[in-house]
């Protein structure tokens, strides 16, 4: 038993180093930004956080996704405390396929989700994402319809942050625009519908990341 419960302990740990990979981990550090994992660990109090569905993965098969399954499928989430309150958040990972949205990613916010609103308790977002995993098709389209329907029915009945850490776009600005409070940072974080190369395709029209959805937009 002893045994098995060090297999265990030194699995979580190389789920909690891996992410996508160390590559990607430095590149996202290279742009100055922290994981998913490190922001969890900024925002909560010390050794707060309690992690659901760590070993979490994807179910889809179609275009080689079954050869890059990744434990925990790019979000992170859990519940911790901020001065001793309890609140639940989800972390996306970028480094997982650039954070995109999957049908078990959204069951896992899903979860979280709902687990606040029982308990009473704000939920916040780290959203890092570039939308849909559109490999998923309908199945990831069909995730927003589910985190969407519990944005509305929590709100009026718990706080629902968002804090936007990176380039989001399409379904992975609709949800944080149906929170209660929006948080960006400034010339690394966006919100827009689809992305200035869209943009110069269909209008012609050449315009920034920055002025198209950036923080002080």
């Amino acid at each position: 038993m002893a045994q098995m419960t060090e297999t265990l302990i030194a699995r979580q740990a190389q789920v909690r180093m891996a992410g996508g990979g160390q590559r990607r981990i430095d590149a996202q550090h290279g742009k100055g930004k922290l994981t998913a994992r490190e922001r969890i660990e900024v925002l909560l109090d010390d050794d707060s956080f309690e992690e659901y569905d760590m070993y979490v993965t994807h179910r889809c098969v179609d275009f080689g996704m079954e050869g890059q399954k990744v434990a925990g499928d790019g979000v992170v989430t859990g519940w911790g405390t901020i001065n001793g309150r309890q609140v639940y958040v989800f972390s996306q990972d970028f480094t997982v396929l650039g954070g995109s949205l999957s049908e078990t990613h959204a069951q896992k916010i899903c979860k979280i989700m709902d687990m606040a609103v029982r308990n009473g308790a704000p939920v916040i977002g780290l959203n890092d994402s570039g939308g849909a995993r559109i490999q998923e098709g309908v199945a990831s389209l069909a995730g927003y319809a589910e985190v969407f329907r519990r944005n509305a029915e929590a709100s009026g009945v718990i706080p629902q942050i968002s804090v936007i850490m990176g380039p989001c776009a399409g379904g992975a600005v609709y949800s944080p625009a149906m929170t209660d409070f929006i948080f960006m940072v400034r010339d690394s974080s966006y919100m827009f519908v689809t992305g200035p190369d869209v943009v110069k395709t269909v209008t012609n029209e050449i315009v920034t990341a920055e002025e198209l959805g950036g923080a002080g937009t």
